[in-house]
């Protein structure tokens, strides 16, 4: 372990937001529990009155309370929709220990040391991006499980030691925010938020009372999220180091960079010059990050430089993160073997043709979903 102190500041503002915004979705959903639970009777009462009313012979009260019945099943229903919505699923390619088993033991070391428990199963992506997701085992109820989702585009980006630190900084999710009740509140946080979106819609930021109060939620729910990047780095820099993690992050933003705006492109539109071409992006990755990379000095970008500045809704800019970690750091571009090579070497002809195969499916769009409009799209870890 590294003798990294972190911000008092900034883990005193996690917690506070933390417990603000759990306490509010678990009152959120209570309530919301309640209110169908409330309905449900109305509409056992409505439907016994009516019947009541149709032994006496009273046809329009008969209709009223029909009516009224029908109207209390429809909320209760869109209220039981929207609380039963299930979260989006872990998606990616299963990982199974045997296929990777150096890359399991760095997993099982950083958890060890972190003070977590272990992962319970690890997906690789398409995305220029690693995340942690804990869901209970069993659908809403149940233990937590842990998901480790790790982008093949990342590990073709980084050396072996900068991909340990990006697991540190997942780690550091875990062991900052994710354990015990830690762990309930973010999934109960979690939930609200796919409640609000059910029933709200695109009106989310309305002039309703629901609406203005999903819009305070979720800008509460962003700025915690920035917040919570910042402790997990910290938490990392006493993993690995304050040095290797800032280098890290400096690497992954300009390879992020390189793919989104010079790697991809120009695979689209080699593929829209010539329809009869077979491109293999994903084969080709690991070579074009190492030879494009410094072929096209992204790493000396006065654009990329710019880009620098600004983070985006759910990340703070990397200067902050870099000023939080009370580094200054200008590393040159890696050479060696990369952390792909490193950990999944007799992987990578398989998850390469199962992702090509996924890119061709989606290819004849204009413009492939890795390609981002915003030239300050940062990466996601």
């Amino acid at each position: 372990m590294h003798d990294f102190e972190p911000r008092l500041s900034v883990i005193r503002l996690r917690a506070r937001l933390a417990r603000r915004l759990s306490g509010c979705a678990a009152a959120g959903l209570l309530a919301l529990l309640a209110l169908a639970l409330l309905l449900v009777s109305a509409v056992a009462v409505c439907a016994w009155s009516a019947w009541e009313a149709i032994g006496g012979g009273r046809p329009l009260a008969t209709l009223m309370w029909v009516g009224a019945g029908l109207g209390c099943a429809a909320i209760a229903l869109a209220a039981l929709h929207a609380l039963l919505r299930p979260a989006p699923q872990a998606r990616g390619i299963r990982l199974p220990r045997p296929a990777a088993e150096e890359f399991f033991h760095l997993l099982d070391e950083l958890a060890e040391r972190a003070g977590v428990p272990a992962i319970d199963h690890v997906h690789i992506t398409d995305e220029v991006n690693a995340a942690v997701v804990q869901r209970p085992r069993f659908g809403l109820f149940g233990p937590l499980r842990t998901e480790l989702l790790v982008g093949l585009p990342l590990v073709h980006s980084l050396s072996a030691l900068q991909f340990a630190a990006v697991l540190a900084h997942e780690f550091g999710h875990i062991a900052a925010q994710r354990r015990g009740w830690g762990g309930w509140g973010g999934y109960a946080r979690a939930w609200w938020a796919r409640v609000l979106d059910t029933l709200l819609g695109d009106a989310a930021e309305g002039d309703s009372l629901l609406g203005r109060h999903a819009a305070r939620f979720f800008h509460d729910m962003l700025r915690l999220a920035r917040v919570e990047e910042l402790e997990a780095d910290a938490r990392a820099a006493m993993l690995v180091g304050p040095l290797l993690l800032g280098e890290t992050l400096i690497e992954l933003s300009r390879k992020a960079h390189f793919l989104q705006h010079d790697y991809w492109p120009r695979v689209q539109a080699l593929r829209s010059a010539d329809d009869a071409s077979r491109v293999r992006p994903f084969r080709e990755m690991g070579h074009g990050v190492a030879a494009g990379y410094a072929q096209a000095m992204i790493a000396r970008s006065r654009e990329l430089a710019d880009a620098r500045g600004r983070g985006d809704a759910f990340h703070p800019s990397l200067q902050r993160r870099l000023c939080a970690l009370r580094v200054t750091v200008d590393p040159q571009p890696q050479a060696g073997a990369s952390a792909a090579e490193h950990f999944f070497r007799a992987l990578l002809p398989s998850l390469a043709w199962i992702f090509d195969r996924a890119w061709w499916e989606v290819s004849r769009i204009e413009r492939h979903p890795m390609l981002v409009p915003d030239e300050g799209e940062a990466a996601g870890v």
